[in-house]
């Protein structure tokens, strides 16, 4: 007879599998695959100040954009929308897109890192109207946007494995205490009443752009605390919910709720109010690439004005502008580019390094993360529910796996991508780095094959080739006391000839985000230089 593991066995495994998932054992047979990320060496180039000084004249632009992600590629798609083009922007790899980058093989195109984003808020307007621009909004129903179906998620969107069996959603439906139930329905009312509160300054308490949100003290005391506080204060202390919680602090912010403000973990739940028409609200858009459709797009948009290869290692203010000196890899030459304005759309902790003279010193982490993309020659199955999009077993430490061909033929029994996801989240930043920077490809594929098969043991036999891919510095991580953070505040307050435009403004590694940073600063350049246009902020 089967004997059916305990609840707290399942999440004791899924508490302790973290440890022996980063401990590894003996490498089985090895996999066609490959082992890359972020370009750590040209950053520590970058960090170190080991390039050579510029010799030749110097190039003279109105704009500079120093930095090929979300943020730098709004800002570059915002100037050209107010029909500005005398700008560049330079990017340190040698392809933009930051981290929602993403590959392709001969199955499917697939993501690298960011893979998803959800129906945007009223509020988010220079993004609905980058996505009308792209065709994605095809409309509007009763003055609401209607998105072309095809680019959002079909159903089933996520599954669990809970307790052997596959289900519907990622909270546990069966084995629950009237504790459980009663904490999760008090957590999940509490979580509506903070998305319909509003500040005594009228604002949204949590909205998405975040800087839209409330700045009532009410609510803005919530980022001296962590959400594990916060949750042990307001008597949340049901293994199953917090494991849940758990879960999603790992998969917004890649960090345990310990390391989470208060005010970011309820964020998480109260800060989106999807806008669509119909029953579209709540629901994402995704692609095989993931956000690789969304910067590929944008980056089409201003494809003359990009160049990749280009480590930004000085910014230095020259009478009423900038001289920015970039070392070119291609022809392993310094250049120095003088310009009116300066958009550092770079990590924080970079732009401190390349640009002293702007941007203040300050206490930001960032969390690691590694990717792994895996072929296999058929679907995964399992008991219970169907393959969903979106699926996570509650005793894995990872964070499952979504299917890179779910919106296409994953349904028809062929080949398929399971992009899967680990944040290293149990150990510091600086220790989750080092065993990335000394883990072997085998060994990775190791753990991720080990996890995967644990999940679905169907796939046995079905996996051919493992490509992992490494951030030593996936996301910020909106720890307590970011809001207050005095570097965070005065980037947010630049007033020229430099701004910054990053996510990490906003303590939230999210798209809306990093585009929201990108578009304010654009069009604070655009004030700058006199520019006429009409805010989309």
């Amino acid at each position: 007879m089967k004997v059916e593991p305990t609840r707290r066995q399942v999440l004791e495994a899924a508490t302790l599998g973290g440890g022996a998932m980063l401990l590894g054992g003996c490498a089985a047979s090895a996999l066609p695959g490959s082992l890359s990320g972020a370009d750590w060496r040209r950053g520590h180039l970058v960090r170190d100040g080991k390039f050579p000084e510029a010799t030749g004249p110097i190039e003279d632009v109105d704009v500079l954009i120093a930095g090929g992600g979300v943020s730098g590629l709004a800002a570059g798609w915002r100037l050209a929308e107010a029909g500005f083009t005398r700008f560049t922007l330079l990017e340190l790899e040698d392809r933009t897109g930051g981290n929602a980058r993403s590959g392709r093989n001969a199955t499917s195109a697939y993501p690298l890192g960011a893979h998803y984003l959800p129906v945007p808020n009223r509020e988010a307007r220079a993004l609905h109207h980058m996505l009308k621009q792209f065709g994605m909004i095809v409309g509007e129903e009763r003055g609401a946007p209607v998105y072309d179906p095809l680019q959002l998620c079909a159903d089933l969107e996520e599954r669990l494995l809970w307790r052997g069996k596959w289900q519907e959603g990622l909270f546990p439906q069966t084995a629950l205490s009237a504790d459980d139930k009663e904490q999760y329905a008090r957590f999940t009312a509490g979580m509506a009443a903070f998305r319909a509160a509003k500040g005594a300054d009228g604002k949204p308490a949590f909205a998405l752009p975040m800087a839209l949100s409330s700045s009532d003290p009410q609510f803005r005391a919530l980022d001296q605390q962590s959400f594990a506080q916060w949750l042990d204060a307001n008597g949340y202390r049901s293994s199953l919910l917090r494991a849940y919680l758990r879960y999603c602090c790992r998969d917004d912010y890649g960090s345990e709720p310990e390391h989470v403000s208060a005010w970011a973990g309820i964020h998480y739940f109260a800060g989106r109010r999807g806008w669509a028409a119909g029953e579209d609200g709540d629901r994402e858009l995704t692609w095989p690439e993931g956000n690789g459709r969304l910067v590929g797009l944008m980056a089409r948009r201003i494809v003359g004005k990009i160049r990749t290869g280009h480590s930004v290692f000085r910014v230095e203010r020259v009478d009423a502008g900038v001289v920015v000196h970039a070392f070119d890899h291609g022809i392993s030459r310094t250049r120095r580019i003088r310009a009116r304005a300066a958009v550092l759309a770079m990590p924080h902790f970079v732009a401190q390094r390349v640009a002293p003279q702007f941007a203040a010193k300050g206490d930001f982490s960032y969390a690691p993360w590694v990717v792994a993309n895996v072929t296999v020659n058929r679907p995964p199955e399992g008991k219970g529910a169907p393959l969903a999009w979106d699926n996570v077993s509650a005793a894995s430490e990872s964070l499952g796996y979504v299917v890179a061909t779910h919106q296409t033929s994953s349904a028809d029994g062929g080949p398929t991508v399971l992009t899967w996801y680990l944040p290293l989240s149990r150990e510091t930043p600086r220790q989750a780095r080092k065993i990335l920077m000394t883990r072997s490809l085998e060994a990775w594929q190791e753990v991720v094959r080990d996890d995967l098969l644990a999940m679905n043991p169907d796939l046995a036999g079905a996996i051919e080739r493992i490509d992992v891919w490494q951030w030593g510095h996936a996301m910020v991580r909106p720890t307590p006391g970011f809001l207050s953070e005095p570097a965070r505040l005065a980037a947010t307050a630049s007033s020229g000839p430099v701004w910054f435009a990053h996510s990490d403004l906003s303590g939230l590694s999210l798209f809306e985000e990093a585009h929201y940073r990108g578009v304010v600063a654009a069009e604070s350049v655009l004030a700058h230089l006199s520019h006429p246009f009409e805010s989309l902020v």
